[in-house]
Formats: C-alpha cells, sequence, structure tokens
C-alpha cells in the first residue's frame, strides 16, 4: 500500500442521512479519493473539489464505468458498493493501480499529491469526523437542513410537485418555498419557532422577500456581510425583479460562494427541479444578501 499518515476518518454522502449517518465536512481528503478514483479511471478528471457528493460517492446515473466513482471502485475490488469510504475501502485506494490502457498504466492510483492531501486531512481530523457545530441559530439549523436535502427532485419532473411545495401548499415554482421549508423546520430543530415565515403564507415569491428586507420588514434585513445560512436572492437578467432564491453555505474566494438551492440545475438555475449545491459568482447577477432575524 501507498504509505500515509494514517486513515483520515470515515466519509458518508449527503444521502447516508437516510441510513442514520451524519454526512461528512468537506476536507482534503475526499480530493486526494477524487484525484486517485480519477487516476484509476472510474471518475472524470478535472479540477477536484472537496465535497464528498452522492455523485461521487455512487456514481453518476447511466452506468458509465468512467464515472463509477467510490462505489465503482468498490465493485471492481469486490466490496459492499456502499460509495461509504471507511478503513477498508481507504485501504483499498491505496493499494490500486492504474489499469492498462490508461495513462501512467501501473503506477498506485494514489500519487504524491493525493498522498500530501490525505496526510493533511490526517492532521485535521485524527480518525474521526468532527462533531456536528452546535446549532443555536435557527440561521445554522436551516442551513442543516438544506443540506440534508440535496439531490431531492421533484416528482414527476416539470411538475412542480416535490415535498416543499406541497408543504407550503402551493404547486409552482418552489426555490423561496424551499428557504421557507428549511428555516421553519430548521427553528423547530432548535426547539424554537421562526417568526418570518409561515406555511401557506411567507414565502414563495422572491421579489416579496427581497422588498420585505429592504425595507426591513418581518425580521428581515439585507446584509453585505452574509453569514452560513443567510438568503441570497438573485436577479439573473438585471432588471430588478429577483428571480431565484437560496442559502448561503460559504465564501470559496475571489468572489465566488456556495450556496444550497432548491429548484435549480446546470440547465436551468431558477426551474431545474433538484436541491442542490451551486458555485456561484457575486457578481454574475444581481446579488442581494437577507439575514432572518433570530427570535
Amino acid at each position: 500500500m501507498v504509505q500515509v499518515k494514517g486513515f483520515p476518518r470515515p466519509l458518508y454522502p449527503p444521502d447516508a442521512a437516510a441510513h442514520g449517518k451524519n454526512p461528512s465536512v468537506d476536507g482534503p481528503d475526499v480530493q486526494a479519493y477524487k484525484r486517485t478514483v480519477s487516476r484509476a479511471g472510474r471518475w472524470p478528471w478535472g479540477t477536484f473539489d472537496d465535497a464528498f457528493s452522492n455523485g461521487f460517492s455512487h456514481g453518476k446515473a447511466g452506468g458509465n464505468v468512467g464515472e463509477s466513482g467510490i462505489a465503482g471502485v468498490q465493485r471492481q475490488g469486490d466490496m459492499d458498493d456502499t460509495g461509504w469510504v471507511g478503513e477498508k475501502t481507504f485501504n483499498l485506494l491505496r493499494s490500486i493501480r492504474i489499469p492498462e490502457g490508461l495513462p501512467h498504466a501501473g503506477e498506485a492510483a494514489m500519487d504524491a499529491t493525493a498522498v500530501n492531501l490525505v496526510n493533511k486531512a490526517f492532521d485535521r481530523f485524527h480518525g474521526n469526523e468532527p462533531p456536528p457545530a452546535e446549532r443555536g441559530s435557527v440561521r445554522e439549523a436551516a442551513l442543516s437542513r438544506a443540506i440534508s436535502q440535496l439531490g431531492v427532485k421533484e416528482s414527476p419532473p416539470d411538475s412542480n410537485q416535490v415535498k416543499y411545495s406541497n408543504w407550503y401548499g402551493m404547486i409552482g415554482p418552489w426555490c423561496a418555498m424551499f428557504v421557507s421549508w428549511c428555516y421553519e423546520y430548521g427553528a423547530q430543530d432548535v426547539g424554537t419557532d421562526s417568526p418570518t415565515f409561515r406555511k401557506g403564507a411567507y414565502y414563495s415569491y422572491c421579489p416579496y422577500m427581497v422588498n420585505d428586507a429592504r425595507e426591513r420588514v418581518n425580521g428581515l434585513s439585507t446584509t453585505d456581510d452574509p453569514r452560513p445560512g443567510d438568503i441570497v436572492l438573485y436577479d439573473w437578467a438585471w432588471d430588478t425583479i429577483y428571480d431565484h432564491v437560496g442559502l448561503f453555505e460559504k465564501w470559496t474566494g475571489s468572489g465566488q460562494f456556495n450556496a444550497i438551492e432548491g429548484n435549480t440545475s446546470y440547465g436551468n438555475d431558477s426551474n431545474g427541479g433538484e436541491v442542490m449545491r451551486r458555485s456561484r459568482s457575486k457578481s454574475g447577477q444581481g446579488t442581494v444578501f437577507v439575514r432572518v432575524a433570530e427570535p
């Protein structure tokens, strides 16, 4: 096996929450595994982020060997293809060689760059996932709720039929209803109530949210310094009518940030039918960040 400092930690994707597991926080070990699996021909080569997504864990839909991810490596190694990374899968990743017909055939799939990333992760995690941050605020709890919904899609496609619109009681474009759902259930998670949002009343329409924030009513206000869980709204056409909304997650550098958004896709930013983590640029469209007052 390739020599490393140790096993950084178990890894679980967002959908593992349905099996009682806490989805893993981002980390350099994820980058290392993406690089390793890509060199082994089971994941597209590219710029690798540090998020342990459902797609990388289980493989992308369609059955393409080159996009089968961790589960594809596990099947090749005669292991249960959970897509989760425990110590046995970790040791498999340290052992596999690049197959014939691929660049660098015969070399260890886990190269020196990946080893450095694994060692960096071991120094950070020391074999265990860090305990969840205390969710003292509704804002933080709302973001946790949003992250737990990654991958949820409307059914049937293009119907706007999804748990958030059903909960709100109105079938239609549901990005704002998703945010309302996250805040309402986030408030319940920390044992309080969010007076800003109400099922069937506030909010289903992005411009209303922006207007109320600018007027500082209903517990909303605009901010230039967003915190994780704050709301972010987008005006794609710069026509002052805001089209889409999500929950700000974190800055990623050079004016870029990640947001958790409902009813989006790579082909349709505002009506794509799925809950996704999207990378956005603050200057790429009209952008307003909104703070929700804590109870």
